[in-house]
Protein backbone atom coordinates (compact mmCIF):
# COMPACT_ATOMS: atom_id res chain seq x y z
CA UNK A 1 0.00 0.00 0.00
CA UNK A 2 1.52 3.22 -1.02
CA UNK A 3 0.00 6.41 1.02
CA UNK A 4 0.20 9.83 -0.19
CA UNK A 5 -0.61 13.60 1.32
CA UNK A 6 -1.70 16.60 -0.51
CA UNK A 7 -1.22 19.29 1.87
CA UNK A 8 -1.94 23.29 1.63
CA UNK A 9 -3.99 25.94 3.02
CA UNK A 10 -7.24 25.11 0.51
CA UNK A 11 -8.61 28.94 1.15
CA UNK A 12 -10.66 27.94 -1.08
CA UNK A 13 -10.19 24.68 -2.30
CA UNK A 14 -10.00 25.42 -6.49
CA UNK A 15 -10.87 23.29 -9.45
CA UNK A 16 -6.80 22.97 -9.99
CA UNK A 17 -6.86 21.35 -6.53
CA UNK A 18 -9.52 19.45 -7.37
CA UNK A 19 -7.92 17.97 -10.47
CA UNK A 20 -4.94 17.28 -8.48
CA UNK A 21 -6.43 15.25 -6.03
CA UNK A 22 -8.27 13.41 -8.75
CA UNK A 23 -5.15 11.90 -10.37
CA UNK A 24 -2.99 11.80 -7.02
CA UNK A 25 -6.19 8.99 -6.13
CA UNK A 26 -5.60 7.11 -8.93
CA UNK A 27 -2.08 7.22 -8.64
CA UNK A 28 -1.82 5.94 -4.75
CA UNK A 29 -3.64 3.39 -2.84
CA UNK A 30 -4.51 5.77 -0.39
CA UNK A 31 -4.85 9.94 -0.14
CA UNK A 32 -4.71 12.63 2.79
CA UNK A 33 -5.65 15.53 1.54
CA UNK A 34 -3.87 17.96 4.24
CA UNK A 35 -5.47 20.74 5.59
CA UNK A 36 -2.45 23.26 7.13
CA UNK A 37 -1.92 26.61 8.66
CA UNK A 38 -0.68 28.76 6.28
CA UNK A 39 1.21 31.59 8.57
CA UNK A 40 1.57 33.97 5.77
CA UNK A 41 -1.75 34.89 4.96
CA UNK A 42 -5.39 35.46 6.72
CA UNK A 43 -7.59 32.85 6.06
CA UNK A 44 -11.06 33.56 4.55
CA UNK A 45 -12.37 30.22 6.00
CA UNK A 46 -11.80 28.56 9.19
CA UNK A 47 -10.12 25.19 8.87
CA UNK A 48 -13.43 23.16 9.87
CA UNK A 49 -15.45 25.29 6.92
CA UNK A 50 -11.79 24.13 4.76
CA UNK A 51 -12.31 20.42 5.48
CA UNK A 52 -16.45 20.46 4.99
CA UNK A 53 -15.96 21.99 1.71
CA UNK A 54 -12.75 19.75 0.56
CA UNK A 55 -14.74 17.13 1.86
CA UNK A 56 -18.06 17.82 -0.19
CA UNK A 57 -16.01 18.14 -3.08
CA UNK A 58 -13.78 14.53 -2.76
CA UNK A 59 -17.25 12.40 -1.48
CA UNK A 60 -16.73 10.04 -4.64
CA UNK A 61 -12.87 9.50 -3.99
CA UNK A 62 -13.34 6.34 -2.00
CA UNK A 63 -9.27 6.46 -1.16
CA UNK A 64 -9.16 9.93 -0.41
CA UNK A 65 -9.56 11.35 3.44
CA UNK A 66 -9.51 14.96 4.14
CA UNK A 67 -7.76 15.61 7.47
CA UNK A 68 -6.33 19.01 9.25
CA UNK A 69 -3.14 19.53 11.28
CA UNK A 70 -1.91 22.55 12.91
CA UNK A 71 1.75 23.81 13.18
CA UNK A 72 3.98 20.78 12.49
CA UNK A 73 6.35 20.33 9.93
CA UNK A 74 5.25 18.48 6.78
CA UNK A 75 7.52 15.28 7.45
CA UNK A 76 6.78 15.01 10.96
CA UNK A 77 2.62 14.79 9.85
CA UNK A 78 3.54 12.69 7.19
CA UNK A 79 5.12 10.38 9.51
CA UNK A 80 2.54 10.37 12.02
CA UNK A 81 -0.27 9.63 9.25
CA UNK A 82 2.32 6.53 7.53
CA UNK A 83 2.81 8.28 4.21
CA UNK A 84 5.74 7.95 2.28
CA UNK A 85 4.82 9.93 -0.56
CA UNK A 86 3.93 14.01 -0.71
CA UNK A 87 1.91 15.28 -3.58
CA UNK A 88 2.99 18.84 -4.90
CA UNK A 89 1.24 21.09 -7.96
CA UNK A 90 3.33 22.71 -9.87
CA UNK A 91 2.04 25.29 -12.42
CA UNK A 92 5.04 27.37 -13.50
CA UNK A 93 8.53 27.92 -13.30
CA UNK A 94 8.48 29.55 -9.98
CA UNK A 95 6.40 26.98 -8.59
CA UNK A 96 8.97 24.22 -9.88
CA UNK A 97 11.99 26.17 -7.96
CA UNK A 98 9.88 26.74 -5.04
CA UNK A 99 9.14 23.30 -4.58
CA UNK A 100 12.18 21.57 -5.77
CA UNK A 101 14.02 23.42 -2.89
CA UNK A 102 11.11 22.00 -0.38
CA UNK A 103 11.55 18.61 -1.86
CA UNK A 104 15.19 18.83 -0.45
CA UNK A 105 15.08 20.17 2.32
CA UNK A 106 12.15 17.75 3.44
CA UNK A 107 14.35 15.10 1.74
CA UNK A 108 17.29 16.34 4.21
CA UNK A 109 15.16 16.01 7.26
CA UNK A 110 13.03 13.13 6.19
CA UNK A 111 15.52 10.51 3.98
CA UNK A 112 12.13 7.92 3.78
CA UNK A 113 9.43 10.60 2.06
CA UNK A 114 9.36 11.02 -1.52
CA UNK A 115 8.26 14.23 -3.38
CA UNK A 116 6.13 13.91 -6.42
CA UNK A 117 5.58 16.81 -8.21
CA UNK A 118 2.04 17.37 -10.66
CA UNK A 119 2.01 19.59 -13.58
CA UNK A 120 -1.09 21.33 -13.20
CA UNK A 121 -3.18 20.89 -16.47
CA UNK A 122 -3.29 24.11 -18.97
CA UNK A 123 -7.11 25.02 -18.23
CA UNK A 124 -5.87 25.47 -14.15
CA UNK A 125 -2.31 26.72 -14.50
CA UNK A 126 -3.34 30.45 -14.09
CA UNK A 127 -5.60 29.60 -10.79
CA UNK A 128 -4.68 30.27 -7.09
CA UNK A 129 -6.89 30.67 -4.13
CA UNK A 130 -5.87 34.40 -3.90
CA UNK A 131 -7.06 35.47 -7.24
CA UNK A 132 -10.24 33.32 -6.45
CA UNK A 133 -11.24 35.39 -3.41
CA UNK A 134 -10.28 38.46 -5.19
CA UNK A 135 -12.48 37.25 -8.21
CA UNK A 136 -15.37 36.16 -5.73
CA UNK A 137 -14.68 39.71 -4.05
CA UNK A 138 -15.80 41.79 -6.80
CA UNK A 139 -18.83 39.93 -7.69
CA UNK A 140 -17.06 37.57 -10.87
CA UNK A 141 -17.94 34.49 -11.97
CA UNK A 142 -16.31 31.77 -10.75
CA UNK A 143 -17.50 28.97 -13.23
CA UNK A 144 -14.65 26.65 -14.14
CA UNK A 145 -12.56 27.95 -11.17
CA UNK A 146 -13.73 26.42 -8.26
CA UNK A 147 -16.33 23.42 -7.49
CA UNK A 148 -19.77 24.30 -7.02
CA UNK A 149 -20.24 23.99 -3.24
CA UNK A 150 -16.84 26.19 -3.04
CA UNK A 151 -18.53 29.04 -5.29
CA UNK A 152 -21.58 29.08 -2.79
CA UNK A 153 -19.28 29.18 0.11
CA UNK A 154 -17.27 31.78 -1.06
CA UNK A 155 -20.44 34.10 -1.92
CA UNK A 156 -22.19 33.91 1.33
CA UNK A 157 -18.28 34.97 3.14
CA UNK A 158 -18.41 37.92 0.66
CA UNK A 159 -22.44 38.67 0.79
CA UNK A 160 -21.82 38.57 4.52
CA UNK A 161 -18.76 40.74 4.69
CA UNK A 162 -17.05 38.12 6.71
CA UNK A 163 -13.58 38.84 5.25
Amino acid sequence: MTKAIFPGSFDPLTNGHLDLIQRASKLFTHLDVVVVTNTQKQPLFTVDEKIELIQKAVQNYTNVQVVAVADELTVDVMHKLQATVLIRGIRNEQDFSYERDIAAMNAHLAPDIETVLLLAKPEYAFISSSMIKEVAFFGGNLTKLVPENVARALCRKMTANDI
